[in-house]
């Protein structure tokens, strides 16, 4: 029986389809017709969990205390060990009972935020190119986004100076991330000081995304919102366990900064979840409070795949600066090819699988991203499937 007479609410027929499910559609036709596919799409990272990670899921799952409700709020180890980790990392101290919130990965705290305090029609900023749950969350609560389309020739870093003034007295909440989620870009802290002080002169919420805190090489180290002064007084940062620890699929992340903003959606997320299994939690801790070794040796193996495709594209014509940071390739596409055709085209010439930079907004035409999800040797073989179909870049 089809239920025409029930429609989906205006707010979820205006999204377009998310990109990551469409991507799966066409994966699963591809191996319907027996490809090989080496996926360089999703930011998924391959390989399981740190083995201490592990065993302290395993022991938590003993314990029954762990089986029932957890506090809305987290458990106060887990929100101890967040705002720990920011003491070692950033310097930064923050309350663990009102500064620092679990989520179920930062996705959902990112979209949560938005129903949380955008009313229908308030402007919000948001960069395009960005990761979709900027500017989705945004468009699910109403709100009126106004892009920020970032450039090149900037070095895909926002132009504070180039937002009209006119914009930004309407506007109520800024989303940005660096390092970033698509670009793989990184800002200098000067820029972090010039965002506070234009958020306070026009009194607009920052929201930071940095989940890509410590993905990052050759002697960089990014920077927390929240180091900078008065950063905390406007503004709110969102981590995530999935990438640095993969986690993807455990669905764990946290939000810390201001203690209003967060209490805002603390409220919205008790009618909505009851949060993180606290099992999840446990282990999640032990993630944070695993020895700098660990991280060093995961920078180390992103490093060797960035370096490592990077030279291989660069023999089939593309001159690709190296990233500083994220886990990820920002790669432009042949001239005179929009970015779904040529990720299309890759797809289906060689079974390999990227991302086509329109799916993080208009200001990602024109490039694809590529994911370093893979060892050097899956790598190799989408280079060498790359020159047998003669994909090169062609300026």
């Amino acid at each position: 029986m089809t239920l025409d007479w029930i429609s989906p609410a205006d707010r979820l027929q205006a999204l377009p389809p998310y990109v990551f499910a469409r991507l799966d559609e066409l994966k699963a036709r591809a191996r319907e017709q027996g490809l090989d596919l080496i996926d360089l799409g999703m930011g998924n990272p391959d390989g399981p969990a740190p083995q201490p990670v592990i065993e302290a899921a395993i022991a938590a799952l003993h314990n029954p205390a762990n089986h029932g409700y957890p506090p809305f709020e987290g458990t106060g180890s887990f929100r101890r060990a967040i705002t720990n980790w920011y003491r070692r990392r950033y310097d930064v101290d923050l309350d663990p009972d009102s500064e620092a919130l679990p989520l179920l990965g930062s996705k959902e705290g990112l979209t949560h935020l938005a129903l949380a305090y955008i009313n229908p029609g308030d402007l919000v900023l948001v960069p395009s190119p960005a990761y979709p749950a900027h500017f989705r969350g945004p468009a699910i609560a109403g709100g009126k986004i106004h892009q920020l389309i970032l450039k090149p020739e900037n070095d895909w870093v926002i132009d504070i100076g180039a937002i009209p003034d006119s914009v930004a007295e309407q506007a109520k909440i800024l989303y940005f991330n660096y390092p970033s989620n698509p670009t793989g870009a990184t800002a200098p802290r000067e820029f972090f000081k010039d965002i506070v002080a234009f958020a306070k002169k026009y009194e607009i919420l920052l929201v930071h995304d940095l989940c890509y805190a410590e993905l990052a090489f050759d002697g960089y180290q990014p920077t927390s919102l929240l180091e900078i002064p008065g950063g905390k007084d406007i503004g709110v940062e969102f981590h995530t366990m999935s990438k640095t620890y993969n986690m993807a699929g455990w669905r764990v992340g946290f939000v810390v900064g201001n203690r209003h903003i967060i209490q805002g959606l603390r409220t919205l997320k008790t009618n909505l979840d009851y949060g993180i299994f606290a099992a999840l939690q446990t282990a999640a801790q032990t993630a944070l409070e695993l020895p700098d070794e660990y991280v060093n040796q995961v920078c180390d193996r992103y490093r060797r795949r960035r370096d490592f495709l990077i030279q291989g594209l660069g023999e089939l014509g593309w001159n690709i600066p190296k990233p500083k940071a994220t886990m990820y390739l920002w790669v432009p596409c042949p001239v005179g090819m929009g970015s779904t055709d040529f990720a299309l085209s890759v797809l289906q010439q060689t079974g390999v699988v990227v991302t086509p930079g329109n799916a993080f907004g208009a200001g990602g035409e024109g490039y694809v991203r590529v994911s370093l999800i893979a060892e050097c040797d899956r790598l190799g073989e989408a280079l060498r499937r790359f020159k047998e179909a003669n994909i090169r870049y062609q300026p």
